[in-house]
């Protein structure tokens, strides 16, 4: 149970972690546009504009594990397997950022499958008939 609950703690950082590097990339704009913040993130290109497709994508993530390892927890489905699964997600979620910003397409879609087939399989899991 520690070990979901931690990887949950560390999943739910992702977001703030990658709009750190999206904010350093609008900074160097000139200016962090706090009046329109979209509007400027959408002027970004490169590697601002992946930035701000991963600080997207990782809300989008954190819901599916979200829920997943709220399942398990609520079922009390904690044993190795789930464990394993919610550090491999972590895992491939780190990988997931740094490929996305080095531009490595088939790579960051290769983990962000990784990702999502680690949550999917904790809620799988979780179902008792």
């Amino acid at each position: 149970m520690f070990i979901m609950t931690l990887c949950l703690f560390i999943a739910a950082w992702f977001p703030l972690l990658s709009k750190m590097v999206v904010a350093l990339f609008m900074f160097k704009e000139g200016k962090y546009d706090n009046n329109h913040p979209r509007e400027q993130q959408k002027r970004l290109t490169g590697f601002g504009a992946r930035a701000v497709a991963a600080h997207q994508n990782s809300f989008e993530a954190l819901l599916f594990f979200g829920l997943a390892i709220l399942c398990a927890l609520i079922t009390k489905n904690n044993s190795w397997t789930t464990d394993a699964l919610a550090i491999t997600f972590i895992i491939s979620r780190t990988f997931y950022h740094v490929f996305y910003l080095l531009d490595l397409a088939n790579l960051r879609s290769f983990v962000w499958f990784i990702g999502f087939i680690s949550s999917m399989w904790i809620l799988g899991s979780s179902i008792s008939f």
